[in-house]
């Protein structure tokens, strides 16, 4: 592949998927050859939009499709088991979309496919490649401001969204947590690692998805992490890291940050701002280019976006469901398919 554009194949016509092609037509290494959506309709549309080659009226010709080189999953979370698997089992790479998948057992099985299947495969988390991020996160690993002790993120919509929307539907993995407080969680974990502890209480709709759920996450070192989440509440989105000797504050919209404010003790604060050549802060072309550049490398995962720290995040999100009473239909209780794995 080092000769020759990487050439994706879309996996799923929706918003984010739009938003995914439009940043890989900027790159001048990426080529979307095929399109799959299971309305054929909707294929052919979004192929006439991004000036796409194929479009398939259904996932299992994608699947199959040997020009492809990996498959972008954009489907609505509580698809990703099926449609990743799919394109795994038929030998493709996976970019999928997060949350990875609705639990921690649905995503050990696409890990476990990748690895038998010698794939490579990768969450979108694209937080993680986030350049300012990674910048953010290089002065912790540093110590500029010394040993973590808080971090505190949040992630909430105004709303009110109807019983129908999507993240109010139990059958499409509905709710604050999945959607919205994946972004803190992974934040937090990002700096600090799978926690030792979890605690965590929500407000649940009457069909049995959170609204809004606060956890605090606790760590061996004596950090804490406060995160809240919620789809009735327009909240400022914004995070900060506290350390011994200083604190970074990152502004709204702190998982694709334009600019945040070291403050270290007896210096005046800095400012880190992104770089215009990096685009606009809403652009996916980061990960896109991050998984592109593994695959050249010939590697199987990213050490951006490993897949031990996704599985991580997982564990920890079913955690949290454990301990706010969220199944989803065909999940058990404690001791089946969701369990809690921190105390």
């Amino acid at each position: 592949m080092a000769e020759r554009s990487v050439r994706w194949g879309i996996l799923a016509t929706g918003g984010i998927a739009a938003a995914f092609a439009a940043d890989l037509v900027d790159l001048a290494d990426a080529e979307i050859v095929a399109v799959a959506s299971r309305r054929r309709e909707s294929a052919e549309a979004f192929a006439e939009r991004f000036g796409v080659e194929r479009a398939y009226g259904d996932w299992e010709s994608l699947a199959a499709d040997a020009d492809v080189d990996v498959v972008y999953v954009a489907t609505p979370h509580a698809a990703h088991r099926a449609a990743a698997g799919l394109c795994l089992e038929a030998g493709r790479n996976v970019l999928c979309e997060k949350p990875f998948t609705l639990n921690l057992r649905e995503a050990e099985e696409l890990v476990a496919l990748a690895r038998e299947h010698g794939r490579f495969l990768m969450e979108a988390m694209w937080m993680y490649c986030n350049p300012l991020v990674r910048r953010l996160k290089a002065l912790v690993d540093d110590g500029a401001i010394g040993p973590v002790r808080t971090v505190h993120a949040d992630f909430g919509l105004a709303g009110p969204f109807p019983a129908v929307h999507r993240l109010r539907d139990p059958r499409l993995g509905g709710g604050a947590l999945l959607d919205l407080g994946v972004y803190p969680v992974s934040f937090a974990q990002l700096l600090l690692g799978e926690p030792d502890g979890i605690a965590a209480s929500a407000v649940l709709s009457p069909e049995g998805v959170d609204l809004q759920t606060g956890a605090v996450l606790s760590w061996e070192s004596g950090a804490l992490a406060s995160l809240h989440c919620s789809i009735v509440g327009g909240t400022a989105v914004t995070a900060s890291v506290t350390g011994a000797r200083g604190r970074i504050d990152v502004p709204s919209g702190f998982f694709h940050p334009d600019r945040f404010v070291l403050h270290r003790d007896g210096r005046d604060p800095e400012e880190f701002t992104a770089d215009p050549a990096d685009g606009p802060r809403t652009s996916l072309r980061h990960e896109a280019a991050e998984v592109m550049r593994a695959l050249r490398a010939g590697e199987k995962e990213s050490p951006l976006v490993p897949l031990e720290g996704t599985l991580a995040v997982m564990r920890t999100l079913d955690a949290v469901r454990e301990r706010i009473g969220v199944r989803y239909p065909g999940e058990h209780a404690a001791g089946g398919e969701v369990t809690a794995h921190a105390g």
